[in-house]
């Protein structure tokens, strides 16, 4: 039962190890996780010391461990590789979106809120001019975790105000 106890011991504390670390302890460039060996060195070792303390003899404990082992593994992995897909991955660009400005945006600092599907919160914005609250915008660039911005309709693109009449002299 030895054995058992002290795999299942070794596989409980690289399960533990690994998710206090995250993938330090993925092999193969990812392709096993260390919580998928952890996981089925712990349930070989606990299914091995359950068979012998039931009186199973040592072959078919280990026989029986190493079955559950390998489908704890395979099941571990694929939910792994499952969860791995559904993340987010990368943040979609903001570049191109319509806000308004929340606060004056000034060629230093300055926030907005965006109209995009995951624009949630006020960003963190810059612009060439200044930019008073309230104005609508357009964003034109990502640095960082800012966006520069531009007025959604420039001063220059805005029609003209009539002239007065040239006065005779």
């Amino acid at each position: 039962m030895l054995p058992f106890l002290i795999v299942g011991g070794i596989g409980l504390l690289l399960v533990v190890f690994s998710l206090v670390f995250d993938e330090i302890l993925d092999f193969l460039d990812g392709a096993l996780s260390g919580t998928a060996v952890g996981s089925a060195l712990t349930v070989f070792g606990a299914s091995g010391a359950v068979a012998i303390a039931n009186g199973l003899p040592d072959w078919s404990a280990y026989l029986i461990s190493a079955v559950i082992g390998v489908i704890v593994f395979i099941g571990v992995q694929v939910l792994i590789r499952s969860l791995r897909r559904s993340e987010d991955g990368t943040p979609s660009s903001p570049v191109g979106l319509y806000g308004v400005t929340r606060s004056t945006v000034t060629t230093t600092s300055g926030e907005v809120s965006l109209d995009g599907p995951h624009e949630i919160e006020t960003r963190l914005a810059f612009a060439d001019e200044t930019i008073p609250r309230d104005t609508r915008i357009r964003v034109i660039e990502l640095q960082g975790s800012r966006v520069r911005i531009e007025r959604a309709v420039p001063v220059a693109d805005q029609p003209p105000a009539a002239e007065p009449p040239a006065a005779d002299s």
